[in-house]
């Protein structure tokens, strides 16, 4: 700073008094400067919660990130400036916000993979609970499996298709009071408890039209769940879509049925793909439904038209009302595999999202 300033002076005293900078360099701090402030702010923090006797991790946390940001925001100002003094402070705030919403859910991680690797082998993975007690050591998860892959498979089915015509028709066509009458509906459908659907296909499917519980009576309830999901994401990923794209084919004299199936959806597939399975993550982990409607079965059943059926979620549900530490084991076990679960399918969501992706360049 000092030699910047003797070189501005210096120009100064030119003859005319004209001063110009001869450098648009700016005082940095160094790179590492963040991560020492950091872990400087973690041990002063720790310090100051084991002094004071406070004995929650949580609040020696927020200590250190106190710290932090007013350490930050001191050092910057007198070195940087205040301008980026502010910059920092805020870009502080948004790693704090991050690392919030990061901790609780390595914690969940962590803490599912511990107890769920348990019991979690071949053995559990491929052999249902049968005539075995809960209470007792052993069993698996192979039908609930099973009729959650059903159960998820038939409401897709049911729901994917419903809600990306219904997306496309309120993006390409939908004008004037029925358009209007299908987004107010959607949007109510979005908030609906998932236990509100579960009794609405039990009222008309089992008590009205005197069906027994099964898995495509569960699956009838997710699709409700689905449908809101699926028309949302899918609505906004057709309205990314240029403009200037449906111009171009419709001035070739394609008809717009045509313009929405060979343009419109090829460039937006990636973005309703992943809306999709967001939609499927959500009603993968649905219980009241279930309870309601499938019933669950602690034995293997692979029609999900007739009789009772498990799934993965409604089988957390019941070992771990069983209390037993068995029975925790496996529901801690479940619980991890219905994490995988979604995560696999997040997975290949992403893949198709690239592999449908329209190609960039010229050919």
């Amino acid at each position: 700073m000092s030699d910047v300033m003797t070189e501005r002076q210096a120009l100064a005293d030119r003859p005319g008094g004209t001063s110009v900078p001869v450098s648009l360099k700016q005082a940095r701090l160094p790179r590492w400067t963040p991560a020492a402030l950091a872990l400087g702010s973690a041990v002063v923090g720790c310090g100051v919660g084991l002094a004071a006797g406070l004995d929650s991790r949580v609040q020696w946390g927020l200590i250190a990130a106190l710290l932090f940001m007013a350490g930050t925001f001191a050092l910057s100002a007198a070195v940087e400036g205040a301008r980026q003094a502010k910059d920092r402070l805020a870009t502080s705030l948004v790693w704090i916000a991050f690392l919030l919403a990061v901790i609780p859910l390595a914690s969940l991680l962590w803490e599912t993979l511990a107890r769920g690797s348990k019991v979690l082998d071949g053995y559990f993975l491929s052999h249902s609970m049968g005539t075995l007690p809960d209470a007792l050591p052993g069993g698996g998860i192979y039908h609930a499996i099973i009729g959650t892959l059903e159960q998820v498979g038939l409401a897709t089915l049911i729901a994917a298709p419903l809600g990306l015509f219904t997306a496309i028709y309120l993006v390409e066509y939908g004008r004037g009071r029925l358009a209007k009458a299908v987004t107010f509906f959607v949007d109510v459908m979005t908030g609906i408890p998932s236990i509100v659907a579960g009794l609405f296909v039990l009222s008309v499917w089992i008590l009205i039209l005197g069906f027994g519980p099964s898995g495509f009576a569960g699956a009838m309830a997710l699709a409700i769940l689905m449908v809101p999901v699926v028309v949302r994401s899918t609505e906004e990923m057709l309205k990314l879509v240029p403009n200037e794209l449906r111009e171009a084919s419709l001035a070739l004299g394609v008809p717009k049925w045509r313009t929405i199936l060979k343009v419109v959806l090829p460039t937006s597939i990636g973005g309703i793909t992943t809306g999709v399975m967001l939609a499927v993550a959500r009603i993968t982990g649905e219980t009241a439904p279930v309870m309601l409607l499938v019933w669950g079965a602690k034995t293997i059943n692979t029609n999900p038209f007739q009789d009772a059926q498990q799934s993965l979620p409604l089988y957390v549900f019941q070992q771990w009302q069983q209390g037993s530490e068995a029975s925790y084991d496996r529901a801690w076990a479940a619980a991890l595999v219905l994490i995988a679960f979604v995560m696999i399918l997040n997975l290949v969501a992403r893949g198709i999202a690239r592999w449908k992706a329209p190609r960039g360049g010229r050919s």
